[in-house]
């Protein structure tokens, strides 16, 4: 194994169909700042990589040609911008001079104008597709071409086996949050034209794969209603020929197509997903189910859905490619970051990378026990539970119960290593799957659709009363953290009750209202409420945790990013702490600048390691009665366990 490229930001990678090439996004810094990233060319026999495209705005999501000849891409520069670097190529600059100010103003008219993690959106500047020919001579690049134009951006570019057409998938609605969601699957011709639509169902459609010869489509996609808070998403297929319509293929399997598992070391949540791939004969198709926790890779007869296992066991699959009879997977599991194994016809995984053996080699890490638990209502609750090093059952340790956001997703058997941390610190976490929780169906996903919290809460109170009653947990000093929806949970937790010593709120909700009006999406369908607030304002104080704040006894941390967009602080943690603060209980704001809604997975690294260490030391105060000079709190600190035995 050998490092390929030395860039800051190189990010997906693409091999040529020879294999003599790898095409990928680099974005370089220009005065310390980022520039736009663009399509470079890495030769593997050896030289350094050299940049393809020069785009105003940069190019993505690189898709080389069937034979080759030609790269697809995506760019949102338009007319101006293409103006503007021709006039920046003229000698006689008074041409075409930039005016002396640019406005940098925004005018807003659509309900959302930004994105978490990416700031203001540009409507001005839709993805659209470019193809640009390979050059014999990096010296000698034609001019990209442009294939579509319009408001709309394209994405999920598929050529055709033949290069006649290039396949992607867009929703053509300026203002789709007032509808049902929409996204459609059209082609248009590599050599230029209008595009036509290919596949349209009554929902969203993404993730498109085309069989080896041409003749089928497959995607993923999901049915809009009923409007639901949690829909699954099925395995959707169809010929390419006249008048031929999508089959859903999955309709009665009820595992999480194209889930994964939460996990620190992955992209966010937000990111692509894994592509289906066609077998070569065109019978059955592939992609990664999530289910009870786990991600592994199935494969579904074409014509009758019949689903086999390609990968097994406790792990989670969160990447793999595939020639359709070869097939390599990315695998994660609890003591092991994402290295490669190739899968064999019977299931064998056979190891290629161990990238991390000299450091883990180094390191104390253990499986977590998987537990499952009955909660109030009978429901069976799967959980898992991380123990520190040298565990003595007939010890007491301090506890974390740790919640997950989503609320639709899912712990389980990927490596964490915040769970991994913690352990090594003394602590005894458990990190459970609440009723809401994808991998366990549709109906346990959907179940809290307009009850959250609720139900989800005595889940996770069961959960801690099933490790008390194994007697190696000090009721005393447990703790409480999550993010995200975790953090709405962890605010409502020390709402309704006093049994924590501590608590850690990471990127949380406390007034729902507030949040209908502030995050970078919008709730104008019925997926969370019925009505929006100024309609049915009942509804968002009884389930929002800031109603209850005068029941809060527990010492309060707030893990906040400055730039977070899907959860404001202003809707979260900014009130929980003023409020505190005028009622003398403990807490205080730890605030990361710069940082969106993703810190714990994708901020900067220094910031991710300051944020678990004042989670943790939040709790070594509360839980191991710790003395620390961090933070100047009033009043000052006694935990009550520590009270109790004076």
């Amino acid at each position: 194994m050998r490092k390929l490229t030395s860039g800051k930001k190189d990010s997906g990678p693409r091999w040529s169909p020879d294999g003599k090439y790898v095409a990928f996004q680099r974005s370089l810094e220009k005065d310390g700042k980022p520039e736009p990233p663009q399509i470079f060319i890495l030769p593997m026999a050896g030289g350094e990589a050299w940049p393809l495209t020069h785009m105003p705005q940069g190019a993505a999501q690189a898709a080389w040609s069937p034979d080759g000849k030609t790269i697809a891409f995506q760019s949102g520069a338009n007319a101006v911008d293409l103006a503007q670097e021709a006039c920046d190529k003229e000698k006689d600059k008074t041409k075409c001079a930039k005016p002396e100010h640019e406005p940098d103003i925004h005018v807003e008219t659509r309900a959302v104008f930004r994105i978490n993690g990416e700031g203001y959106l540009d409507f001005s500047r839709p993805g659209h597709i470019w193809t640009i020919a390979f050059p014999s001579d990096p010296q000698n690049i034609a001019k990209p071409m442009q294939l579509t134009s319009g408001n709309f951006d394209e994405d999920d570019l598929v050529w055709a086996p033949d290069g006649s057409k290039i396949y992607f998938t867009s929703d053509r609605n300026l203002e789709p949050y007032y509808d049902l969601p929409s996204n459609v699957v059209y082609s248009v011709p590599a050599s230029g034209g209008e595009p036509s639509e290919v596949a349209r169902i009554a929902g969203p459609a993404f993730e498109i794969a085309v069989s080896k010869d041409g003749s089928k489509l497959a995607f993923v996609g999901q049915d809009a209603e009923p409007v639901q808070s949690y829909k699954k998403a099925d395995l959707w297929v169809m010929d390419l020929k006249a008048g031929a319509k999508p089959r859903k293929l999955t309709a009665t399997y009820d595992w999480d197509i194209d889930g994964g598992i939460l996990g620190d070391q992955e992209p966010p949540r937000g990111g692509a997903g894994t592509r289906p791939v066609w077998s070569v004969d065109g019978k059955s198709v592939m992609l990664v189910v999530a289910k009870q926790g786990r991600a592994n890779v199935e494969k579904f007869d074409a014509e009758s859905g019949e689903p086999s296992p390609v990968t097994s066991g406790d792990q989670a699959v969160v990447g793999y490619s595939s020639n359709g009879s070869q097939f390599v997977a990315e695998i994660s599991t609890p003591t092991m970051i994402d290295d490669l194994f190739l899968i064999g016809a019977d299931g064998t995984q056979k190891r290629l990378t161990n990238v991390n053996e000299k450091l883990f080699g180094d390191l104390n890490l253990a499986m977590p026990e998987d537990i499952t638990y009955t909660s109030f209502d009978g429901k069976k609750i799967e959980g898992w539970v991380q123990k520190p090093p040298d565990f003595d059952p007939h010890k007491k340790y301090p506890l974390i119960l740790n919640i997950h956001g989503g609320p639709h997703t899912a712990y389980g058997y990927v490596f964490f290593h915040e769970m991994q941390w913690m352990a090594a610190k003394g602590y005894v976490v458990l990190y459970p799957n609440p009723r809401g929780s994808t991998s366990y169906g549709e109906a346990f996903g959907n179940i809290i659709q307009y009850h959250y919290p609720g139900d989800d809460f005595k889940d996770l109170m069961a959960g801690v009363d099933e490790l008390v009653k194994r007697g190696y947990v000090d009721e005393k000093r447990m703790g409480v953290t999550g993010g995200s929806g975790g953090g709405l949970l962890t605010n409502w937790v020390v709402g309704h009750s006093d049994r924590f010593a501590a608590a850690v709120s990471q990127r949380d909700i406390s007034d729902w209202a507030a949040w209908w009006y502030t995050a970078d999406f919008t709730l104008f369908r019925e997926n969370w409420f019925h009505k929006p607030p100024f309609q049915d304002p009942d509804d968002y104080r009884q389930r929002s945790p800031i109603t209850y704040i005068n029941h809060v006894k527990t010492p309060l941390m707030l893990i906040l990013g400055d730039a977070d967009l899907r959860s404001p602080a202003t809707s979260g943690g900014d009130e929980m702490y003023r409020a505190l603060k005028w009622r003398k209980i403990p807490t205080v704001e730890v605030r990361f600048p710069g940082e969106s809604h993703e810190l714990s997975r994708s901020g900067m690294p220094w910031h991710r390691v300051e944020r678990l260490h004042h989670i943790v030391n939040w709790f070594d105060i509360y839980l191991k009665g710790e003395k620390s000079n961090e933070y100047d709190l009033a009043p000052p600190v006694e935990p009550e366990w520590e009270k109790s035995t004076k």
